[in-house]
């Protein structure tokens, strides 16, 4: 075949493709940047003295004050591209939706093979946010916490886990994987770092207890 003919053979095949995957007509596997790993136990505990202790407010509280999940790139809103992340051989559809997959729970060691069974846990909940802090943002400001895929603040875990935690903090509930308890109580003591939110007597002595085993 004439080299003008195959460069153009190419490029019209190239094109196809480009159309083709932009429609949502290709399901192949998907990739996408791994979670966030936490700071070090050391930097948590320097982290963690720094944080200002003070009792909880929850005086208005409204998780639709915490706008999410947010468009992130194309069709895929946050919940999507976590699911997409944290997932192994993950499908999709034209919406984004995932249609096939594996995610595994470290909370709790399981495996899922279905996105609805899977929740993206908060992993400082809203509402504890909120008790810490987060009263006196802005909606801006909320809305990037409830979305915040550079910290490790989200992560695809069993939904029924995710449930059972709610919103408490690490005082009245931890993962009953204990080999997850160093990297949580870090992600934690990371993120409230990072956003300025306080802790509770309670919630101090829980962080440091755990990260002294770290």
């Amino acid at each position: 075949m004439p080299k003008f003919y195959a460069r153009r053979r190419l490029s019209i095949v190239a094109a196809l493709t480009g159309l083709i995957a932009s429609a949502g007509l290709f399901n192949g596997p998907t990739a996408s940047a791994a979670l966030p790993t936490p700071v070090s136990a050391a930097t948590a505990r320097s982290y963690l003295a720094t944080l200002p202790v003070r009792t909880e407010n929850r005086t208005g509280y409204n998780r639709d004050l915490f706008p999410h999940w947010i468009t992130v790139s194309g069709t895929c809103n946050t919940r999507e591209t976590v699911l997409k992340r944290d997932g192994s051989n993950v499908r999709t559809d034209s919406s984004c939706a995932a249609t096939s997959g594996s995610w595994y729970s470290p909370y709790d060691g399981a495996t899922w093979s279905a996105a609805s069974d899977v929740d993206i846990d908060h992993l400082v909940p809203l509402a504890e946010a909120w008790d810490s802090g987060a009263g006196s943002w802005t909606t801006s400001r909320r809305q990037a916490f409830a979305n915040d895929l550079t910290r490790p603040q989200l992560l695809a875990v069993t939904d029924n886990v995710n449930q059972a935690k709610g919103d408490q903090d690490p005082a009245t509930w931890m993962p009953s994987r204990t080999a997850y308890h160093c990297t949580y109580v870090r992600a934690w003591v990371q993120v409230k770092y990072y956003y300025g939110l306080s802790v509770d007597s309670a919630e101090k002595s829980a962080l440091q207890s755990h990260l002294a085993n770290c």
